[in-house]
């Protein structure tokens, strides 16, 4: 399985990027945000997380497709999996529907905001509905990715730090908005930290000091 792809950005179409990695050039799917990001991006090297699917239908008759899609991080593609596994949305309809950042779609999941959701392309009333259901409690993570500023770099410590962070403040005792807002005034500022433990160290401080 491929699971990432790191090379030269040489084109940029409506749902799809080609990406050379000599001896080969590989096409790769992405979604309507993920494809604004890597725009500017044409001519560099860059990395994309990957996951590779099957396109097409054996029992009809159909011709069967391995394709690729690409990510910017590797929570995209997470969060990307779980949108997959709805009932009702699956790969394609995931792809359509993600032309906001990861980060927005979580809180709109979390909020449970039906109409937002409804909005998407593809995405109406019922599917909203049971995205909400079934996704609502694994969004808190998603929804405090860190922005970043480059596309492709390697590896995503940010949001790994930050996924940490959050759960080793569960089992601290915080509850899900708690650890949110501790997390979001600590990296407000925005200084980098390279683990877990300094984050942590952080929020303690600025809350007792």
């Amino acid at each position: 399985m491929i699971v990432s792809l790191t090379g030269k950005l040489l084109r940029v179409g409506e749902e799809a990027v080609v990406i050379e990695v000599v001896p080969f050039e590989y096409e790769v799917l992405v979604a309507d945000y993920t494809r604004r990001q890597l725009q500017p991006k044409l001519g560099q090297d860059i990395r994309l997380p990957t996951l590779e699917f099957i396109d097409g239908n054996a029992a009809q008759g159909g011709r069967l497709t391995p394709r690729l899609i690409g990510f910017l991080t590797e929570p995209e593609r997470q969060f990307f999996e779980l949108f997959c596994s709805v009932d009702g949305v699956g790969t394609k309809k995931a792809l359509r529907a993600m032309v906001r950042p990861v980060k927005e779609l979580a809180v709109l999941i979390e909020q449970q905001d039906v109409k937002a959701l409804s909005a998407l392309p593809g995405v109406g009333p019922a599917t909203s509905e049971r995205i909400i259901a079934k996704l609502r409690r694994k969004m808190p993570r998603f929804a405090l990715m860190v922005d970043r500023g480059q596309v492709g770099d390697a590896p995503d410590l940010s949001a790994a730090v930050v996924t940490d962070t959050f759960d080793a403040l569960l089992a601290l005792g915080h509850n899900e908005s708690d650890a949110r807002t501790l997390i979001d005034e600590a990296i407000a500022g925005g200084k980098k930290f390279k683990d877990s433990e300094s984050l942590l160290t952080a929020i303690y401080q600025k809350r007792h000091g």
